[in-house]
């Protein structure tokens, strides 16, 4: 019941600040005018100059989050996909695209990791550069929080191509506050912000090439389709499609009139960049699967994966693990959770899962001020200059229905998008007014303050229980002691599969901690003999709490019967 009040604090405020808005602009115009007006003026003088702004949104997010980390301090991963990015990062911090597989992998097998044949990440490399940036920084987090300004400053960019540089700069703090410092895209590792990042660099060229088919901007786009192609792949090809569609078709029509300029100055550019994109991609699968055409996150799904993740795969039979966690995790909880709506292929299953994915999309982009844009809807369907972004959003959002689950993290290539079409709404209620009376500027006024108040209630999209606090814990502590160490894993019966433990960096040999798995039936000498020197412990993750102990090997076939998913 607290935390009912709690969610729906936010709500009850948003109407009473938005009710006192109309109420203060009807019976006192000018009175919103004396508070807003100078900070509008400053607004409109910064924006005026539009890299400044640019940089001053980016500035801004770095600075903020960085003031707050004596109460948000460096977050600690938690999620599989964090973790398998990490190792991402790590490899190429190692000057490395792939790691050689290890002889005693079976050990180290976990999720959205490819052991064989290289061991390496499941996930396109985008994130993983990033995060490799931070690390050679000093932490992969320093990578978190640069990409993050970078996406803000972005989306900045991409606003001031499709709106006047004063609504460009509103739309900039809009990401901000919503993305940019206390969500899951600044606070862990999971990714978002790059995506977000190349989709704001690919929309944003396209008006800026229509105007003046300048090679910079060919240059932008392609560099923004290369970072999708490399963060989203799918979710990225399908936000392109409308792009790449448009500026065809200006182009042919171009070349009616001008032959040489289109191609000089756009498609030679252009295709450098999406060549050298592909050549990238096609040798990072060679080394990564041995394959140019198989991407390791195929690769991965092809092994694992009975339920497909995509809606024109088909169903295949249950793959059978020695690991009794993969079994929970593949075979049990994965098949409870995708495809929770049916697969889309009657109206109805299409239908539900288009309100879920709704749903989910508005409770972490727009809920609550942000949905009061939508009051606009009617005078944005009739405005000439949002009909490609709402035909692109519309193509975009139906496209994620064709994947078993949605993520907001999915729709990160949509992000500028998204607040192009929020901005151009707030626009028009600026506009309103009711018995002569400028009420759509106060309204305008109290979407700001409420996305400024209610900043800080935009924080994590998930929060797990129990979390990897202990692991972060237990690691600290084994890094601080002298020598290297071992750590061997032992699960419990009914253990939470997304709760797991075991990765390691991408040399495994020597990195100073060395996670591995126990398994029931298999015999752990090897790994001990393997490792022999170093300090080998046991732990426990589902003690309450997390029970790290020196290890027995003697105990091995006693107590691996309480393992198991």
């Amino acid at each position: 019941m607290l935390w009912a009040r709690v969610q729906s604090a936010p709500v009850q405020f948003t109407v009473i600040v938005i009710v006192a808005a109309i109420l203060l602009d009807f019976f006192a115009p000018h009175m919103g005018a004396r508070a807003f007006g100078p900070i509008e003026k400053f607004g409109a003088r910064l924006a005026a100059r539009k890299r400044a702004a640019i940089l001053a949104v980016a500035a801004a997010a770095i600075l903020i989050r960085l003031a707050l980390l004596p109460v948000a301090p460096v977050p600690a991963p938690e999620i599989h996909d964090e973790f398998s990015y990490l190792l991402a990062a790590d490899t190429f911090a190692h000057g490395r695209l792939a790691n050689p597989p290890h002889r005693l992998s079976i050990y180290f097998d976990t999720f959205h990791v490819n052991t064989h044949p290289t061991y390496v990440s499941i996930y396109p490399p985008a994130q993983g550069a990033v995060l490799a940036l931070g690390e050679i920084l000093g932490h992969p987090w320093v990578g978190v929080l640069l990409s993050t300004a970078l996406m803000c400053g972005a989306v900045t960019w991409m606003l001031q191509g499709w709106l006047p540089p004063q609504w460009a700069l509103l739309g900039g703090v809009l990401v901000l506050l919503r993305l940019g410092i206390f969500s899951y895209w600044m606070n862990s590792y999971w990714g978002g912000a790059v995506a977000a990042f190349g989709g704001a660099l690919a929309l944003g060229a396209l008006p800026r090439i229509l105007r003046s088919w300048r090679a910079g901007d060919a240059l932008i786009l392609g560099i923004g389709t290369a970072i999708l192609a490399n963060s989203r792949p799918f979710e990225g090809f399908i936000l392109l499609v409308p792009v790449y569609v448009v500026l065809g078709a200006r182009l042919l029509k171009s070349r009616a009139r001008t032959p040489r300029v289109p191609v000089r100055q756009v498609l030679a550019p252009l295709c450098v960049v999406l060549i050298l994109c592909g050549a990238f991609m096609l040798y990072y699968n060679q080394r990564t699967t041995g394959n140019a055409l198989s991407f390791p996150y195929v690769l991965n799904v092809q092994s694992r994966f009975s339920i497909p993740l995509l809606a024109w795969q088909k169903t295949r039979p249950a793959f059978h693990f020695m690991n009794p966690q993969f079994d929970a995790y593949y075979n049990v909880w994965w098949k409870s959770v995708a495809w929770p709506n049916g697969r889309p292929d009657t109206a109805k299953n299409i239908r539900l899962a288009l309100i879920d994915n709704g749903r989910n999309f508005g409770a972490y982009f727009l809920w609550p001020e942000l949905c009061v844009p939508l009051l606009a809807l009617p005078w944005l369907f009739r405005d000439r200059r949002t009909r490609f972004l709402i035909v692109q959003w519309v193509i975009c959002f139906a496209g994620f229905i064709l994947v078993a689950w949605f993520q907001p993290h999915y729709a990160a290539p949509l992000v500028a998008t998204t607040f192009a079409l929020i901005i151009q709404a707030v626009r028009h209620i600026r506009q309103w007014h009711l018995g002569g009376r400028p009420v759509g500027a106060g309204i305008s006024r109290a979407i700001v303050l409420c996305a400024l108040i209610f900043s800080a209630t935009h924080t994590a999209y998930l929060n797990l229980e129990p979390s990897l606090e202990q692991r972060a814990k237990i690691a600290a502590e084994l890094n601080a002691r002298p020598g290297d160490q071992l750590v061997i894993v032992r699960y419990f019966a009914g253990h939470n599969p997304s709760q797991e433990w075991v990765y390691n960096g991408a040399d495994i040999d020597h990195s100073k901690v060395v996670w591995a798995r126990e398994i029931p039936g298999v015999s752990m000498q090897p790994l001990l003999d393997y490792f022999r020197g170093r300090r080998v412990w046991l732990v426990t993750p589902d003690s309450n709490p997390a029970k790290l102990s020196p290890y027995d090997p003697r105990a091995q076939g006693n107590e691996s019967s309480m393992s198991g998913g």
